[in-house]
């Protein structure tokens, strides 16, 4: 058995590789070849939530389960607010291969969903990127839409300024030739953007102006009923909004659930799952005007997908 901590993923990470391999298993689960039940969350601590994913395809021959806990008072103390493990099972023996450290794996898959959502809903032609909420998550957000789109110009928004001018020079020392500007307000941080993206823990909207036409908008955030990053009026907005797993997303994040319960946005809404426009079995983006929504709340196959790729390619070092 293996043990394969953050550092050496990242040696590992090749994001266009990991796109493709989430495409992958993003196709399979619309397709109805995994069996990936709804996560089991458990509260603790007040805030706190234990998250339970097993998965499985017997198409892609992977096993594995995952387990989180996500604590947003960490970042009060210095700590990341989301914790965990996945660990991957040989398919034929279900042995053990490998335990994965669970937080920069989910950094890194939450950022190539958005990637695979991003090539297939954003314009081609997209140069600007909106990074609203620079934690944990954001870092994969960036290298996944870079690895799919050539962005010119990154504007930062966070509600702690130097966290966020922070980020922005981390980012910089990666990616020299890109324009960084980090916005005290919200709106200025979104002004001419092409693709947002928002990956916070806020409860309520973290922006309230009408998106422009052809935006695309990747949500991450908003992985809990009482949780909404996107003001409801941006779901209405859209003419397309799309998501990884249908009944989970209606039942998990409150950027779906409060829209429905105001009646701005109807259950049977949603244009659809993202496998299934990887499979051209549904219409991505048909036009310049489009505004589309992405709005991510994770399937464990992923993750398993991932820790597979991951597991390989140390093999191969």
């Amino acid at each position: 058995m293996r043990y394969i901590d953050a550092q050496e993923q990242a040696a590992l990470l090749n994001m266009k590789e990991v796109v493709e391999a989430v495409a992958d298993s993003l196709k399979a689960y619309s397709e109805g070849n995994t069996d990936t039940p709804l996560r089991y969350s458990l509260p603790f601590n007040e805030a706190n939530r234990y998250l339970v994913m097993p998965a499985l395809s017997d198409t892609l021959k992977v096993a594995g389960v995952k387990t989180v806990t996500v604590a947003p008072n960490n970042s009060k103390v210095g700590k990341p607010t989301i914790v965990g493990s996945v660990t991957l099972s040989d398919y034929e023996t279900g042995e053990t291969l490998a335990i994965l450290e669970g937080s920069h794996l989910t950094k890194i898959r939450t950022g190539a969903i958005s990637g695979v959502a991003t090539k297939h809903l954003a314009r081609e032609n997209a140069k600007t990127l909106c990074v609203i909420g620079t934690g944990d998550q954001a870092e994969g957000l960036i290298e996944a839409v870079l690895a799919v789109r050539d962005i010119e110009r990154l504007q930062f928004y966070n509600r702690t300024y130097d966290k966020a001018l922070k980020f922005s020079k981390n980012i910089q020392d990666k990616h020299p030739s890109l324009d960084l500007v980090v916005y005290e307000d919200v709106a200025s941080a979104m002004d001419s953007a092409d693709i947002i993206v928002t990956a916070t823990n806020a409860t309520t909207p973290v922006f309230q102006q009408r998106l422009s036409p052809g935006v695309h908008v990747n949500a991450v955030g908003s992985f809990k009923p009482d949780m909404q990053e996107l003001p409801s009026q941006a779901i209405a907005d859209a003419d397309k909004v799309v998501v990884e797993a249908q009944e989970a997303a209606m039942a998990e994040t409150g950027d779906l659930i409060n829209p429905v319960n105001e009646g701005v946005f109807a259950q049977d809404g949603l244009h659809g799952e993202l496998g299934h426009i990887i499979a051209d079995q549904l219409a991505g983006r048909l036009s310049d005007d489009e505004i589309t929504i992405f709005k991510s709340v994770g399937v464990a196959i992923v993750d398993i997908v991932v820790a597979n790729y991951f597991y390989q390619k140390a093999l191969e070092q």
